[in-house]
């Protein structure tokens, strides 16, 4: 049960993953920007710096916009990987579970009326289903954006393969 449970999420993520739009070179703000537009609705980015107590990423949804705050003073890729973890709260319809996240939503954001707040998404734990569902969305992007550069696709990795003279290839071996 637990196997085809697992299953049907990666098919899900994989779909979700798969029907987003990426820049070309990927930077993950024109991403997160372009998501916004394509939704017809705006997704401002809020870099945090010095708040390692709090979530590194925090997704708010008001009224007017959708708010991605993120730790600004990490390093370059896990900074991305965060983005594209909020942002696949967006892509997959995610709701608010819990009280904890307004608390550092109002901590972080304290120019926001909280009576406006309609959602909040802290990155801390992945045990929630939620949580587990954006960060398998965030790395099947993350994936795609590295086989894009590297100029290969699944089909394409798997074929280099067994072509003669690949890399992977043992030398005098026909594949």
């Amino acid at each position: 049960m637990a196997d085809r449970s697992a299953r049907r999420l990666w098919q899900h993520c994989r779909r979700v993953a798969a029907a987003v739009e990426l820049p070309d070179p990927f930077d993950a703000a024109v991403f997160v920007t372009g998501l916004g537009a394509a939704r017809g609705r705006a997704v401002e980015l809020l870099p945090l710096r010095g708040r390692h107590d709090l979530p590194c990423g925090l997704l708010v949804t008001t009224e007017r916009a959708d708010y991605i705050a993120y730790s600004a003073d990490t390093a370059p890729l896990h900074r991305q990987h965060i983005l594209l973890h909020e942002a696949a709260h967006l892509l997959c319809g995610h709701r608010a579970t819990g009280g904890a996240d307004l608390a550092a939503a109002s901590t972080l954001l304290p120019h926001l009326d909280g009576t406006l707040v309609r959602r909040v998404l802290g990155r801390t734990v992945y045990t929630d289903p939620q949580e587990r569902e954006a960060e398998l969305v965030a790395s099947l992007i993350l994936t795609r954006v590295t086989r894009r550069k590297r100029g290969q696709t699944p089909t394409g990795e798997l074929r280099s393969i067994f072509e003669p003279g690949s890399p992977q290839a043992r030398p005098g071996e026909q594949r």
